[in-house]
C-alpha cells in the first residue's frame, strides 16, 4: 500500500488528546517543543536505543515498523515483546506492545488509543490475537498493562475514520474551552485558544442576530 495513503499512528493520540492539536500537526504542518516533548523525545530515544533480545519465554523487539491497510495507519512501536505460550499443543509467540510515555497515566484515553492501535496493525500484519499490551510511564517508573477490550478497539476504528476526515479536510477544529490540557500543550502559542474562543463565539453570537433579522422580517 502507498505510504501516502497511511496516517500515522501518532496522529491517533493526538487527536483523542485535542482534535485542533491534530489538525495543526498533521494538516498544518505546525509544531514546536517544550519541556514535556524534550523529555518524551528522551524516553523514547533510550527505549529505541537498545538492541532485540532473547530470553527463555520472551523475545524483545525495538523500533517495530507496524502498518494496517484495513484502518490506514502506519507507525513504529517502541518494543514489542513476544511471549511463549502454548496454545492447542502448539507453541507461539504472542506479541505484546509497549508503548512509552513521559509523565504519569492519564485520566483521558489518548495513550491507550495509541498502544491499542499497533496491537491492530500487529494483528493485521501476523495473523495473531493480541489480547493485551502496556504502557511505561517515565514519571513513576512501571507499567501501565493495558487490555485490547472490544470498545476500545471500536474506539480506535472510530477515531481512524475521524482522523481520515481531518486529513482531507482543510478546516481547524476549534480550540478546547478552558481545558487544563491546554497549559501542557506545546502548541499553545500558535493555537491561542483563548483568541480563538472569542472569534468563535463573536461568529455564534452574529449568527444567531442574522437568523433573529430573517425571522423578524419574514413574521
Amino acid at each position: 500500500m502507498d505510504d501516502d495513503l497511511l496516517m500515522p499512528i501518532s496522529a491517533l493520540q493526538h487527536l483523542a488528546f485535542c482534535p485542533r492539536q491534530c489538525a495543526l500537526i498533521h494538516g498544518q504542518q505546525e509544531w514546536a517543543d517544550n519541556r514535556l516533548t524534550a523529555e518524551g523525545q528522551v524516553l523514547h530515544a533510550r527505549a529505541n536505543s537498545g538492541e532485540g533480545e532473547n530470553r527463555r519465554n520472551r523475545r524483545i523487539a525495538r523500533t517495530v515498523k507496524l502498518c494496517s491497510k484495513a484502518l490506514s495507519l502506519t507507525g513504529v512501536a517502541d518494543v514489542v515483546e513476544f511471549h511463549r505460550q502454548s496454545h492447542d499443543g502448539a507453541e507461539i509467540w504472542v506479541p505484546y506492545p509497549v508503548e512509552y510515555k513521559r509523565g504519569k497515566p492519564k485520566p483521558h484515553n489518548a495513550d491507550r488509543i495509541q498502544v491499542c492501535a499497533q496491537a491492530l496493525c500487529l494483528e493485521e500484519m501476523l495473523g495473531i490475537p493480541v489480547p493485551c499490551g502496556a504502557l511505561f510511564y517515565g514519571q513513576p517508573k512501571r507499567r501501565e498493562d493495558v487490555d485490547f477490550t472490544p470498545e476500545l478497539r471500536q474506539e480506535v476504528s472510530e477515531m481512524a475514520q475521524r482522523l481520515a476526515k481531518i486529513f482531507t479536510n482543510s478546516e481547524l477544529p476549534p480550540p478546547l474551552d478552558n481545558d487544563p490540557r491546554c497549559r501542557s500543550c506545546s502548541l499553545l502559542d500558535i493555537c491561542q485558544p483563548k483568541q480563538s474562543q472569542r472569534s468563535v463565539r463573536r461568529w455564534i453570537a452574529g449568527r444567531l442576530k442574522q437568523l433573529n433579522t430573517v425571522e423578524d422580517a419574514a413574521s
